[in-house]
């Protein structure tokens, strides 16, 4: 089946009871049972069902599945938010003394969680782009895991995700991906060696801006050293599948990072037309990038299917030539900046992204107000940097509304 089928058809895509066409929502705390004895094999993972929403509940295992299916996974975990993803993703296999590897061009909220987890005794090391020849040189004995966005939030340095894996393997690490951005429709990390991928699922996936979630997919394909992972050790008997078990009956289930069973339904309802949101948000943004070079005062338009976007090649062979839904320009200052975004019309002021409405954002003064300086630069952030996420509008608006906003900013300079 091809992308949009799949959402709609896939294997997944049970015989709901009452013969429903989507899951149900389970809103409730615990399930009961008819025994003592079927309670306790429940508890002990020796019979399938529910025992406490935490720690499984039916709609989101729905939403699990539907996600593990589209990228090709072992198994999908669901999480409270992006953050919890990302925090959960790392924890599940780092000890104090660990080291990581990522690129710095990271969203500024990832950039203060390994802050965070320098307190923890885990140290970050950065790469400004996430390259073969910047990365290795890094790696030492205490490196214990790779992790980069596939498409930078907001820089959009993009992954050569099979060389990065290909790196990471030979010397007995894991890559971990940070797909939000780029979303399945674009790419399924896992089929191109990375180990494990995350979501923020609050973004492309839900689609509607309604609902706070995370995900983390597991492939359940690396041989892991449980005498170098020592987070680990403990599930040896479960060989590729240790990092899925441990994460869902061990750090998950204990730190209650679970998502609730109505934000799950909705991003199920969500995933029904991710596909379409995303051809349309690509060629929108395709539009708006082009346009937005030809216009007065802009600078530095950065998008990945432009002419001399350094990464155009791997778009074309990594995205089949999409180049997803974010893309940023400078204004010349921050006043103008400011006076540009105050200006838009069909443009919504909000710190989102992947919503069906274009969303705008002046980030040095708001995602990257934790940053230094050289962590916004880095990350391709500078004080008269806007970032765009386009939404599914027609573009012809969008374009006459930049095209306006632009002339009302210069007029009240």
């Amino acid at each position: 089946m091809d992308f949009n089928t799949k959402l709609l058809h896939g294997k997944t895509v049970k015989d709901y009871p009452y013969n429903a066409t989507i899951p149900a929502i389970s809103q409730v705390t615990a399930f009961q049972y008819e025994s003592a004895e079927e309670q306790e094999k429940v508890f002990h993972h020796k019979a399938a069902g529910y025992a406490y929403s935490r720690v499984g509940n039916p709609t989101v295992a729905a939403f699990e599945q539907r996600i593990n299916e589209l990228e090709g996974g072992n198994a999908a975990i669901a999480c409270s938010s992006g953050m919890s993803a990302i925090t959960l993703a790392l924890l599940n296999m780092l000890c104090a003394g660990d080291e990581i590897i990522a690129g710095s061009g990271l969203y500024g909220g990832s950039i203060d969680l390994f802050e965070d987890l320098t307190k923890f005794g885990i140290t970050t090391r950065y790469v400004r782009h996430m390259t073969v020849e910047e990365i290795e040189p890094l790696i030492n004995e205490h490196t214990r895991v790779i992790y980069g966005e596939v498409i930078g939030n907001p820089g959009l340095d993009v992954m050569d995700i099979k060389a990065v894996s290909e790196l990471a393997h030979s010397y007995g690490l894991p890559l971990i991906t940070d797909a939000t951005t780029a979303t399945p429709y674009l790419v399924n990390p896992l089929k191109l060696g990375a180990n494990v991928v995350v979501h923020s699922s609050s973004k492309y996936i839900n689609g509607g801006g309604n609902s706070i979630s995370g995900v983390i997919i597991d492939g359940a394909a690396f041989k892991w050293d449980f005498d170098k992972f020592k987070a680990l050790d403990g599930y040896r008997k479960f060989g590729p599948l240790a990092y899925t078990v441990r994460l869902r009956t061990d750090i998950w289930e204990n730190l209650g990072s679970c998502l609730s069973p109505f934000n799950a339904f909705m991003n199920t309802v969500g995933l029904d037309t991710l596909g379409l949101r995303m051809e349309r948000i690509c060629s929108n943004a395709d539009k708006l990038a082009h346009a937005l070079e030809k216009m007065p005062g802009i600078s530095d338009v950065n998008y990945l299917t432009l002419d001399g976007n350094p990464y155009k090649e791997l778009v074309d062979k990594q995205f089949g030539g999409k180049g997803g839904g974010i893309l940023t320009f400078r204004a010349g200052s921050k006043e103008r900046a400011f006076k540009l975004l105050d200006s838009l019309k069909y443009v919504t002021r909000a710190s989102n992204i992947g919503d069906v409405r274009t969303l705008a954002i002046h980030p040095a003064s708001t995602l990257y107000i934790r940053s230094t300086t050289e962590q916004r630069e880095a990350a391709g952030v500078y004080d008269d940097t806007i970032r765009i996420s386009v939404g599914i509008e027609d573009a012809d608006d969008l374009i006459g509304d930049f095209s306006d906003a632009i002339s009302k900013s210069d007029c009240w300079l």
